[in-house]
């Protein structure tokens, strides 16, 4: 069973970021990206990777994180 969490603050992020979790990034109710990690963030922009060249560049603004964790 999977549990999503909002990633919202710069705590939030920087969890995902150190535990590696994989997430999923929506864009006007649309999911665009899922299964990537954080590979670097700040106040405009998240980075996810989800392969060894595959690099995404997601707004904070426009976009909601969701961090998906198995329990």
């Amino acid at each position: 069973m999977i549990r999503n969490r909002r990633l919202i603050t710069d705590q939030d992020m920087q969890e995902a970021l150190d535990n590696e979790v994989a997430i999923r990034v929506f864009k006007n109710d649309h999911m665009i990206d899922s299964g990537g990690v954080i590979v670097r963030f700040d106040d405009a922009t998240v980075v996810t990777q989800s392969g060894v060249s595959e690099l995404a560049y997601h707004s904070r603004e426009l976009c909601e994180f969701f961090e998906m964790k198995k329990l």
